[in-house]
């Protein structure tokens, strides 16, 4: 047998190489596929927290209008609790925090909800009031503690007398609180759900939204006057921060490819 050459067996070599699948020239490295994964991820997550950014961006406008709309509302002059006549058209965009007044006489059982406000942990009270025209609103008489809870439970149209309340509409809450349901079969609410609590208490002609009750004074319960109308507004902080993470992983992305362009244009 003739020995092969060194330069014969060099080309056996290569022509076997070329013949392999994933050798030669042209075969994709290894690491390729890896890091076109690691540059997709990135890239969606740029996408990602450019959206977060403009949806915050879009809070901070809803944020600012329901600012102006309270604030507009709750210093506008006292108006009747609105009528049957209007009831289908009620929703918090046209008409919560409206300043109200309703004149009557407050009739059945209260429903005690559970709260959490200023001064702590508690109920509130929500009592049905027969309006002088012939229908039935719950009125948020105002907050009392843990403690008075039984006080307010055994209460029972012991406020017959007429009355007349000056106070905020606020719009149904239907459901329930975080991660837990009304409970009318046990009487244990955890939102201000108008329709459920007329059904458990067999109210009739009763108005869609509740009124939250004025200021009380200091020394009466329950205490009135503790809605919320002041909301924090951070989303321009927030949108700030989603589109500076998007800005740092976009360059995150493309300090290699500028890194790798120095490398090749270094002289040798």
């Amino acid at each position: 047998m003739n020995p092969v050459s060194g330069a014969g067996r060099a080309k056996f070599e290569a022509e076997d190489m070329i013949g392999r699948p994933g050798t030669g020239p042209h075969a994709p490295s290894k690491g390729s596929a890896p890091r076109f994964l690691a540059v997709l991820a990135g890239l969606l997550g740029v996408l990602v927290f450019l959206g977060l950014g403009i949806w915050q961006l879009e809070r901070r406008v809803w944020k600012l209008d329901l600012i102006a709309r309270v604030d507009q509302r709750i210093h506008a002059p006292v108006v009747d609790a609105p009528g049957p006549a209007t009831w289908a058209d009620i929703d918090a965009a046209g008409y919560e925090y409206r300043h109200v007044r309703l004149a009557g006489s407050f009739q059945g059982a209260n429903a005690l909800v559970q709260a959490v406000t200023e001064l702590g942990g508690g109920y509130w009270v929500l009592t049905p009031m027969r309006d002088d025209r012939g229908f039935t609103v719950l009125v948020n008489r105002g907050f009392v503690p843990q403690e008075r809870k039984a006080e307010f439970e055994r209460e029972n149209a012991a406020l017959a007398s007429p009355a007349m309340v000056d106070g905020l509409l606020r719009v149904s809450e239907p459901g329930g609180g975080f991660l837990r349901s009304n409970d009318p079969a046990t009487n244990r609410w955890y939102s201000r759900d108008v329709a459920a609590i007329a059904k458990a208490r067999g109210l009739t002609d009763v108005a869609p939204y509740f009124i939250d009750a004025g200021v009380s004074g200091p020394d009466n319960w329950p205490r009135g006057g503790l809605t919320v109308v002041k909301f924090r507004n951070a989303h321009l902080v927030y949108a700030l921060t989603w589109f500076a993470l998007a800005a740092m992983l976009a360059v995150a992305l493309v300090r290699p490819i500028f890194a790798g362009r120095d490398q090749r244009d270094a002289p040798r």
